[in-house]
């Protein structure tokens, strides 16, 4: 009978094994999580039709509605408005039809300048929503995709558990970084990259299964509640329904409405949702902007909309609700400025290259000179290339289709995703014709072309692109250009540390203290 394994090394088994299992979905998750960071800005870029505007909420609000006035449909349950503010250049609008509406169809979001209300012509595009979505969604049906998702981040949060307790000299690690080592120096930049940013990773590991959270455990809501709109009303603060009692009666002007809203809630309103337009039961539920606090539960007013009287004021002052839209609101960084998102940002990548280099550490360790690779490190190679170079080309490639496919064709939102699909399989596909260390090579210096070509078909298809950016001051676009070529040059770097790397001589014992399955 054997002797139980020491703690510290049983951990090693379980980080080494839990982050390989794991690993490529995450990498993806952190990824385009990180990406998503600026979504908002994303999706400016991908719109280049359309121009900021200095509008208020308030002003932008009442456009809306004086053109769903005019083109709604008299069975509308529901209109929900998005507004624009320091982030988002306009209004965007979704119709909530009966599901018994003999109505024409029309588009289910409609996109309006924010000053004159009417539709604003620019392309059909995902923007930058795409990334968020897939990073907890990886392009899955719901809620399987969510489930999926889920079970990554347990798997992180027990691999970064289960890595502390590995690393004995876990602060030693911070400050040791040794190249051309082969084993130990993807070791150290495992450790550096895990140990720089570990409260992130713990936190937005944790704070992403707690958003989740009622879906994976739903018993308690499930207990408590007698139904979903009556725990939404705790949880998430949404107002109380009210029934629909088929007598006409016009709305009043949104505007002022918004405006008291605002001074009630100390804050520019972002969301606008109208219930039973045009009915005496019509109410208008006015939310804060999510930037001035870090509580992401959003607070909300709601008048009627036929006689402008206050009915309540709605959002969680109790320890729990104010917990878990803090939780939600440290995750999504939706409080953050711009000097805090791109800490995000960059801590997000560190995250990417924690995964990363353990997954190249994983295949480096079981390599041996002169011998031919087992199948399942033949695979996990080949899976580390398919993932970590082939997804960054991935997502260039849905920048580049934004600008390549014609602007009025028609489905070209969907043709941007799966643009980023078809160029991620083709490098999955490819780079098994070659050797390993050409696929990274040529894996990597494909990224580099695809991103550094942005900005250029920008400036060839557009009047935005970086020089007029610069002379325009259009800093979004400029940011996004310079950005696009920051990515090239890092991308183009690591193809030319791998065609330049040379083998080095494997590592007898770990380092001391370190013990990795």
């Amino acid at each position: 009978m054997t002797a139980a394994l020491p703690l510290r090394q049983s951990m090693a088994w379980v980080h080494g094994w839990l982050g390989l299992l794991a690993g490529w979905l995450l990498f993806a998750m952190f990824l385009t999580g990180t990406a998503s960071y600026f979504r908002p800005e994303i999706t400016q870029w991908m719109q280049p039709e359309i121009r900021a505007s200095t509008v208020s909420p308030a002003q932008a609000a009442q456009g809306a509605m004086t053109y769903l006035q005019r083109i709604g449909a008299g069975d509308d349950v529901q209109w929900f408005l998005y507004l624009p503010d320091a982030r988002s250049a306009v209004t965007r609008v979704f119709e909530q039809r009966s599901p018994t509406s003999t109505a024409p169809p029309r588009p289910a979001e409609l996109t309006l300048d924010p000053r004159s209300g009417e539709p604003v012509r620019a392309r059909e595009t995902r923007g930058g929503e795409h990334f968020y979505r897939f990073h907890f969604q990886l392009q899955l049906p719901y809620p399987w995709g969510r489930w999926l998702a889920g079970l990554c981040a347990m798997v992180m949060l027990s691999a970064i558990v289960s890595g502390v307790i590995t690393h004995k000299r876990i602060f030693a690690d911070f400050f040791t970084l040794r190249w051309n080592k082969g084993q130990r120096s993807w070791l150290d930049a495992h450790n550096v990259s895990a140990v720089l940013a570990l409260p992130y990773h713990a936190m937005i590991t944790y704070t992403g299964l707690i958003t989740l959270v009622a879906m994976y455990m739903p018993w308690p809501a499930m207990v408590n509640y007698k139904t979903p709109l009556d725990y939404g009303a705790v949880a998430f603060g949404i107002p109380t329904e009210r029934a629909a009692t088929g007598i006409a009666a016009p709305l009043l002007p949104i505007e002022p409405m918004i405006e008291k809203a605002e001074a009630v809630l100390g804050a520019p309103a972002t969301r606008v949702v109208v219930r039973h337009p045009n009915d005496r039961a019509a109410t208008v539920t006015v939310y804060r902007h999510a930037s001035v606090s870090i509580n992401a539960r959003l607070p909300s007013v709601t008048y009627s909309g036929s006689t402008g009287q206050m009915l309540e004021r709605s959002g969680g002052t109790g320890p729990a609700l104010m917990t878990a839209g803090v939780m939600l609101g440290l995750h999504v960084a939706s409080y953050a400025g711009t000097g805090l998102r791109w800490a995000y940002c960059l801590l997000g990548l560190t995250g990417a290259a924690m995964v990363g280099t353990g997954l190249l550490l994983w295949t480096t360790k079981r390599r041996r000179p002169g011998a031919a690779p087992f199948p399942g490190l033949t695979l996990v190679e080949r899976l580390n290339i398919a993932v970590i170079a082939g997804l960054p080309f991935g997502m260039a490639a849905y920048l580049l289709a934004n600008r390549v496919i014609p602007a009025d064709a028609a489905g070209r939102a969907d043709g941007e995703v799966a643009a980023m699909f078809w160029a991620w399989g083709a490098v999955a596909v490819m780079q098994l014709a070659r050797s390993p260390r050409r696929a990274w090579i040529e894996g990597f210096a494909i990224g580099a072309i695809a991103f550094a070509a942005i900005p250029v078909i920008n400036a060839v298809t557009t009047a935005r692109g970086l020089p007029a950016s610069l002379r325009g001051d259009d800093p979004v676009f400029a940011g996004f250009d310079l950005t696009m070529l920051a990515i090239a040059t890092v991308l183009g770097m690591a193809a030319w540390r791998v065609a330049h790397l040379r083998p080095a001589a494997p590592v007898r014992r770990p380092a001391r203290g370190v013990v990795h399955a």
